[in-house]
């Protein structure tokens, strides 16, 4: 595949640059205007993602190549994740403006409303660029450049102690797994003599299972692993969701992730010789105990929680090893299942985070215990929680259903024991996570609210897109089949 040039190249990096296009001008208008406020600077992000879109949409034409000299890919499997970001970005955008922990819109001037979009419109370009990634060097880059922003969101309440502990350790763990990857990229670096993937993956196949290419690829582990919060590089999360601004936490979790994933399939399929090159290759089984492991630990240390944004990191954490479960397989039918359960974990996990933002902006708090009796004081919000939660469960007939079926059919269509194996721990694990929603469901509808406590009202915005977050979450349980076919589209042309 020819490599376009830089001047060919700017027409195919039109998304990049209307992001990059936002971001500017939110910097100037924070700069010029006396009194920054947050609706303009949040219309100011959607229309730039709205710009982003369109760019991607017009520049599109299914087909797969290289721009700037390789150094990154243009095509239908990068296409997918742009729009995947772009609409996560503008959820939490929407929900952000009424949300006191970011930006403050009681004080009647939102001088922080310009720096929080645009970082949230930098970390959407890094992520974007992550997805695209060809090469050993821009893969890093993209990746820190989405981490460096992300230690500044979560420590976005400023004189909040849990906020500053959250940035600071956000901020050590990932300056230690990004050195970890670094290093093993170097590896890589020295045993190809090049940096893009192609020529890593050429030199890889006719060196064999080299020391190089094994230490070095697990090595570069450290820092997909930080991003997605797999085991062992996991120990971030907790701490940093806890404290980081919600609608910062609700964006973690779901864009980055996504990204983080992206990144790893690009960096497997283009990089590394498989199974098929490399006979005994080791990743399979390295990914499917990385996998096992994540899922078992996230689920098991959720059990006991009683902060409702400690638990849902922990989730977070089950949920990477379910991802992992259809990576680890390196199918067609494995990529497929993921790309699916990243766009179903979209809905379910960022409609359960706007419920929260939307209880916290009612004064109830972060504890699961403030949630005693929410089934009386406000019925559809806690009706659009039990959805969120079953369909985080995987019981039918909601979306998670579905993401975790394909996810655990592709592992058995793997074959093997060891797979097989690995299927039932994964439902073993669905079913512990069945037991520690089903406490927050307790809460909200068995037990008694104190004597005297009003109904709760939640802002019409939050209330509003909570309701468009459980329509998709309810219907991609019956019907998934449009979003499969591009799926599909996107890993047919898959050019990394």
């Amino acid at each position: 595949m020819t490599a376009l040039g830089n001047i060919d190249s700017l027409f195919y990096f039109a998304p990049e640059s209307a992001l990059t296009v936002g971001i500017l001008v939110l910097i100037v208008y924070g700069l010029l205007a006396r009194s920054a406020s947050r609706v303009v600077a949040g219309g100011i992000t959607l229309a730039t993602l709205a710009a982003s879109v369109a760019a991607t949409a017009l520049t599109a034409d299914g087909e797969s190549r290289l721009i700037f000299f390789g150094l990154f890919a243009r095509d239908p499997f990068t296409d997918f994740f742009k729009y995947l970001f772009v609409l996560a970005t503008a959820i939490v955008g929407i929900v952000a403006m009424r949300a006191r922990d970011t930006i403050d819109y009681t004080t009647g001037r939102d001088p922080e409303a310009t720096e929080f979009y645009a970082l949230v419109l930098t970390v959407t370009l890094g992520m974007n660029m992550m997805a695209a990634a060809t090469d050993l060097l821009t893969s890093y880059l993209s990746l820190e450049l989405v981490s460096v922003m992300s230690y500044i969101l979560s420590g976005f309440k400023k004189g909040d102690r849990k906020s500053a502990e959250a940035s600071l350790k956000y901020v050590i763990y990932g300056g230690v797994a990004s050195g970890v990857m670094l290093y093993g990229l170097s590896l890589l670096y020295g045993m190809a003599g090049a940096t893009d993937l192609a020529s890593v993956r050429a030199a890889g196949t006719q060196a064999g299972l080299s020391p190089a290419l094994f230490l070095g690829v697990s090595l570069s582990l450290a820092g997909f692993g930080y991003k997605i919060a797999s085991v062992p590089f996991h120990m971030w999360c907790p701490d940093v969701y806890e404290g980081a601004p919600t609608p910062v936490t609700a964006f973690l979790s779901v864009g980055p992730k996504a990204a983080g994933f992206a990144l790893l399939i690009r960096f497997f399929g283009g990089a590394v010789p498989g199974e098929a090159l490399l006979p005994g290759a080791p990743w399979p089984l390295l990914m499917g105990l990385i996998s096992a492991a994540t899922m078992t630990l996230g689920n098991l240390a959720a059990l006991g929680q009683t902060s409702i944004k400690r638990l849902f990191a922990y989730s977070s954490i089950a949920h990477a090893g379910y991802l992992l479960m259809g990576f680890c397989v390196f199918s067609t039918a494995g990529t497929e299942a993921i790309l699916l359960y990243l766009v179903v974990y979209l809905f379910m996990n960022l409609g359960a985070f706007l419920v929260v933002i939307a209880l916290e902006e009612a004064g109830l708090g972060e504890q699961i215990d403030g949630y005693r009796g929410l089934g009386e004081r406000s019925p559809l919000v806690a009706a659009l929680m039990a959805i969120f939660l079953f369909s985080l469960t995987g019981i039918p007939p909601l979306a998670g259903f579905v993401g975790k079926f394909y996810i655990f059919t592709a592992v058995v269509a793997r074959g093997g024991t060891f797979f097989v194996t690995l299927a039932i721990i994964g439902v073993l694990n669905s079913a512990v996570s069945l037991y520690y929603y089903a406490r927050i469901l307790r809460t909200m509808y068995l037990e008694k609210p104190e004597a005297g406590a009003p109904a709760i009202v939640v802002a019409p915005i939050h209330r509003a897109v909570a309701l468009a977050m459980v329509v998709p979450t309810i219907i991609l349980g019956i019907y998934w089949t449009p979003v499969l076919r591009v799926v599909d589209a996107s890993l047919k042309m898959f050019g990394g």
